[in-house]
């Protein structure tokens, strides 16, 4: 019993020596095939973001956090043609709406949304830096 015992383990040794050096590791190259028309859409994105930062926006309410929630939902519920966005600009919420293109646009957006919010007003928000 004990020499099948020797020779199966010696087997065993001798197998797992011999495959432990006949493996090697995975290479490959990779080689991504894009749409040069792909490039050409990021650049567009850029530049409209650049200027996004030229528009107005009308600031809704400032102030704290459950506050702005609310004010930001009784927007929407009244507002559908103009998204608000909630900024944290420390210490307070923000809630903006809009993104005009035109100082006349945002009076226009603005002389409606004044019914129901009486202290928002029209501000073109800073350049952020990069």
């Amino acid at each position: 019993m004990k020499i099948l015992n020797i020779k199966y383990y010696t087997i065993a040794l001798f197998s797992l020596l011999t495959t432990s050096t006949v493996c090697y590791a995975q290479q490959g190259n990779v080689n991504i095939n894009q749409d040069q028309k792909i490039d050409k859409l990021l650049e567009l994105k850029k530049s409209i973001n650049k200027e996004d930062s030229d528009r107005y926006k009308i600031q809704i309410y400032s102030g704290n956090r459950s506050s702005a929630q609310k004010a930001k939902e009784k927007f929407l519920s009244k507002y559908t043609n103009w998204n608000p966005s909630m900024v944290f600009e420390t210490p307070n919420y923000k809630i903006w709406a809009g993104n005009f293109r035109t100082r006349l646009e945002a009076d226009r957006a603005l002389k409606q949304i004044k019914k129901n919010f009486f202290g928002a007003f029209i501000f073109k928000p800073k350049k952020k830096k990069n």
